[in-house]
């Protein structure tokens, strides 16, 4: 156990962040091998096999969930900690997923810096929800169904998931909204939410259907863009490709889903100006007022 050092710990948890070794190399600018051997040098000296490798990619074990939430609840505590010993303290982190950063964070970020100047705004991307407490100056972002209550966070909803079709204006199709059985002829553009297989599924068409899939949803929008078929997303995720006229909507779900989109930050650093107003921020970009 002395062997135990705080980087094994580090690649650890951002594995299993990312469901992905690969991916957790990508985010620590290290190579896919140092982050496999890292990996099963710290299984080695626990003892525990903390991950199941399958073809696919690897997932925690039970051990390794439980693991993982201490280890996250740990590296918390000590990142609170170093955020507290910096004079400005006005650096604030957004967790949030991937293609939420790319598709409605950075198109907004250059008013974020314009309207507050003081505040450094960093992101930590995600692809499953952050479970670990949050400490000073973080946020977190996330679409679900039903959160876990936590005590030690504030948490609001931001708005509900409402799913619209989308596509290049030059892509061919008829003029005005369609129906869902021409929209699911033509080329679908899928992330891994894997929403048209469920609408498929859902309205019983019969087929055939060309599906091209892509892991993150900002991609699939992309590919829209160009041109390449017909993207599904939550409303929010296309909001600056369709003011800048690159989507049009097609077809939008016939309600809302039971997900929404939650915002959270620790109760006990709520009052700090950095936080409170980063937070005020985010609320009046979904037109959810702030708490007085």
């Amino acid at each position: 156990m002395e062997k135990l050092n705080l980087n094994a710990l580090r690649v650890f948890a951002m594995a299993a962040r990312h469901g992905s070794f690969l991916r957790a190399a990508e985010a620590l600018h290290v190579s896919h091998g140092a982050v496999s051997q890292r990996i099963r040098q710290l299984e080695a000296d626990l003892g525990v096999v903390l991950f199941d490798r399958t073809p696919r990619g690897v997932s925690l074990t039970p051990k390794g969930r439980t693991y993982h939430a201490a280890v996250e609840e740990a590296l918390a505590v000590l990142t609170a900690a170093t955020a507290d010993l910096s004079r400005s303290g006005h650096r604030v982190t957004l967790h949030l997923g991937p293609s939420f950063a790319a598709k409605w964070l950075m198109p907004r970020l250059g008013a974020f810096n314009a309207r507050f100047p003081e505040i450094a705004l960093t992101t930590e991307v995600h692809h499953t929800p952050l479970r670990r407490n949050l400490g000073r100056n973080e946020i977190a972002l996330w679409p679900e169904r039903t959160p876990a209550p936590n005590p030690a966070h504030h948490l609001r909803r931001l708005c509900r998931i409402r799913l619209v079709a989308l596509c290049s204006p030059d892509f061919p199709r008829p003029e005005g909204p369609v129906e869902t059985a021409t929209l699911l002829s033509f080329p679908l553009l899928q992330d891994s939410h894997r929403r048209w297989e469920r609408l498929i599924e859902d309205s019983g068409h019969a087929g055939p259907h060309t599906l091209l899939n892509f892991d993150r949803s900002a991609l699939a929008l992309d590919a829209a863009v160009q041109g390449h078929g017909v993207a599904i997303a939550p409303t929010y995720m296309a909001e600056a490709d369709l003011r800048a006229g690159r989507l049009v909507g097609i077809w939008r779900g016939p309600a809302p889903s039971a997900d929404h989109l939650f915002l959270s930050w620790s109760r006990h650093h709520a009052r700090e100006t950095p936080l409170r107003q980063t937070v005020a921020w985010i609320l009046s970009e979904f037109g959810v007022e702030a708490a007085a």
